[in-house]
């Protein structure tokens, strides 16, 4: 019997090519072969984690408002809304499940429908040359120094609230599930999405320099509409997503990019927490230019 083979009730029976295994490249992903197949599946499971995160959150949204209208026939308006408490928590609940479709879509494109390991072709593993200390100390160090120069850009260039500001106001429910999210689904349904998919597929058509700066577009375009208004908080959003993926560049792994995420979000979800019994800017007896808050409530980057 040859190495390549297996017995079975019914006979013998091909085992899984070892190669499948041992010689995936994360920059060059089995799912992404030829390039430019793997640059349209990207592009495609970018549009399907927009659109999830979209129309999926309506699965929960939906029934509220068909029962507001049933019991105040002609009252419900959009502006009574975007101040009703459970129609916001229900909005970013359903964020959750929206992350959750995400996941898996990209979990049956990344390995083939279960015939390539996840952790080796999306590379969630540390560089040679980092180890398990050295990479988590760089990861943190990397995450601070981000989360100080936002903190010191949305300081010094202060913006009006966005309305992710205004949901995690909204109720202590909608903040709860919002720093869930921060630590929890966001950082990694992103990477794998923005630095695991969209990354290796883009530079293996135009090059890494293309690629980065085409991540970070597509995460600052997703982001645009939260935070419209702040126009600081969009030019901290990119300048993280310009991080990130140079990160992915440089380790050609995925794991250093998801560590700084989790971290950077992490610190933005103690703060978020918090947010009820920290000083506010109104009450300060010397008050300062700009806001914390609207930095730190950019959960999704």
């Amino acid at each position: 019997m040859t190495p390549t083979q297996v017995t079975s009730a019914s006979g013998v029976l091909p085992a899984p090519p070892a190669y499948k295994v041992a010689t995936i490249d994360p920059e060059h992903p089995p799912w992404a072969q030829p390039p430019w197949i793997g640059a349209l599946k990207a592009l495609l499971i970018w549009v399907a984690s927009v659109a999830s995160l979209l129309f999926i959150p309506l699965i929960l949204v939906i029934p509220y408002l068909i029962y507001r209208m049933t019991a105040a026939p002609g009252q419900v308006v959009v502006s009574q809304l975007e101040n009703d408490k459970t129609f916001l928590f229900l909005s970013v609940l359903g964020v959750i499940p929206a992350h959750v479709v995400t996941f898996l879509i990209c979990y049956v494109i990344v390995t083939g429908w279960r015939n390539y390991p996840i952790g080796k072709t999306l590379g969630l593993s540390w560089p040679s040359s980092w180890g398990p200390i050295k990479g988590p100390l760089i990861c943190v160090l990397i995450a601070a120094a981000l989360f100080g120069g936002g903190a010191l850009i949305t300081w010094l260039f202060p913006g009006d609230k966005t309305q992710l500001d205004l949901l995690i106001e909204s109720s202590n429910g909608a903040r709860v599930v919002t720093a869930f999210l921060a630590i929890v689904t966001a950082p990694v349904v992103e990477e794998i999405v923005y630095r695991g998919i969209l990354y290796p597929a883009i530079n293996g058509v135009l090059g890494s320099a293309a690629a980065i700066g085409l991540v970070s577009l597509f995460f600052a375009a997703v982001h645009f509409l939260q935070y419209k208004n702040n126009l600081a908080v969009i030019g901290v959003i990119t300048l993280v997503s310009i991080t990130l993926t140079a990160v992915r560049a440089y380790t050609r792994r995925l794991l250093p990019c998801l560590v700084i995420h989790l971290v950077f979000n992490g610190i933005q979800a103690i703060i978020i927490l918090l947010y009820p019994f920290l000083p506010k800017p109104e009450a300060a007896p010397q008050p300062t230019p700009g806001e914390l808050l609207p930095f730190v409530t950019q959960l999704f980057s």
